[in-house]
């Protein structure tokens, strides 16, 4: 019985490193992520893992992340979005705006409506501004690059405009929920194991759904051991929360549509064809993709998730101002870099996008702990950046 039981585990463990083997670029992802924690944790005396910094840190993430998720597939199919930083700003002076000077002298009592109306108008504005950019880059021919960067100024215009030079508040009860808020220590953990449920469900209705069409599956004992190791994550990160406030709300939401995004680039045609356009696009015409269409969609989801993470901008800073967005449409792109999302085309997850994310904010998150000038800051993170970049190049050589 123990010897069978000692194999068993031997053998997920070599299957486990044939998986690291295989996958060297994630892998270096997990492996700086950690030692980026242990270096911020060892100088600043274990402030960095304290259960409020830890709360601060992926609240601090969720608007570069909700950017990040939508950026993946942009990049994916050879595209770039330069505009996503100041769009989810201008939504964010739009919300307050609302907010502020239209929803308070007409519904003045009632802040969950008015936060309700707010949040409608603020993915609508995103939508709207995902269908025009995506038409005039898919079925006008005009670049991605050039369409996104004439819009990036013109954003940063109607900020501008919209705040008139003065910063908007939005503190209202009711909106700053939207990324203020937490969850009760009970709910949390109730999320939690929903969330752990349904990555076991997924995962075996991902290998039954790989059965159906002739293919192999992983060892089940390495798909268990790589499930199991993202749950005690999770358990890890609801146990520390709770110390504090609780798990907060702006992070359910991002964990949220991370699944959406995750399941529309994986489970569904959409997905596949996204990466079938990023490896070789004029394969995927031959086979009968609709390309225009495709790179139309997935500007109209990038346009709604900047909606999103404008809304929770706002929210999170409790006011519109005149730099709002600025920097994060860099912090998404590189969120994605970080994550294994090649700049080529083809190649990137959702997940990976998230820990490029995590990374990013934990630079600058213990970077401020350390009181480094933000000088230093923006040449750390740009170093690390044309470093990822660098062995993305070298792997796909190789490869």
């Amino acid at each position: 019985m123990e010897s069978t039981s000692l194999a068993t585990n031997q053998s997920t463990m070599s299957s486990l490193g044939k998986w690291f083997r295989r996958n060297i670029q994630t892998s270096m992802i997990i492996i700086l992520m950690v030692m980026i924690w242990v270096i911020f944790s060892f100088l600043t005396e274990g402030a960095f893992l304290g259960a409020q910094n830890i709360s601060n840190l992926f609240r601090q993430m969720t608007v570069t992340s909700f950017l990040a998720v939508g950026m993946v597939l942009v990049i994916v199919t050879g595209g770039i979005d330069l505009s996503v930083g100041k769009l989810a700003g201008f939504i964010s002076v739009v919300v307050a705006y609302l907010q502020a000077f239209i929803w308070y002298k007409m519904i003045p009592d009632q802040p969950i409506l008015a936060a309700t109306l707010s949040v409608i108008v603020g993915l609508a504005v995103g939508v709207l501004v995902g269908m025009v950019q995506g038409y005039i880059i898919s079925y006008l021919g005009v670049p991605a690059f050039i369409v996104t960067l004439g819009f990036m100024w013109i954003w940063n215009g109607a900020i501008l405009l919209v705040t008139g030079g003065r910063t908007i508040p939005a503190n209202q009860p009711g909106f700053t929920y939207i990324a203020q808020g937490y969850l009760p220590a009970w709910v949390g953990w109730v999320v939690a194991a929903i969330f752990i449920a349904g990555m076991f469900i997924t995962m075996f209705m991902a290998r039954q759904q790989k059965r159906r069409y002739g293919f192999t599956p992983s060892k089940l004992s390495l798909d268990l051991a790589k499930t199991a190791l993202f749950a005690s994550l999770i358990i890890m990160y609801v146990y520390m929360v709770n110390q504090f406030n609780g798990v907060q709300v702006p992070v359910l939401l991002m964990a949220f549509v991370a699944l959406v995004m995750s399941y529309l680039s994986t489970n569904t045609p959409f997905g596949r064809h996204a990466y079938a356009l990023g490896g070789n696009k004029e394969a995927a015409r031959l086979s009968g993709i609709n390309i225009k269409r495709n790179v139309f969609i997935i500007f109209v989801l990038m346009g709604l998730l900047c909606g999103v993470a404008g809304i929770a901008l706002a929210s999170y800073v409790g006011y519109g101002t005149i730099s709002a967005g600025q920097g994060y449409e860099l912090d998404a792109i590189a969120s994605c870099i970080l994550g294994g999302t090649s700049p080529l085309g083809g190649v990137g997850t959702i997940v990976g996008a998230l820990i490029g994310s995590l990374i990013m904010s934990s630079l600058t998150n213990g970077l401020q702990l350390l009181n480094v000038q933000p000088a230093w800051q923006y040449i750390v993170k740009g170093a690390i950046l044309v470093a990822a970049v660098y062995v993305d190049v070298y792997f796909k050589k190789n490869r």
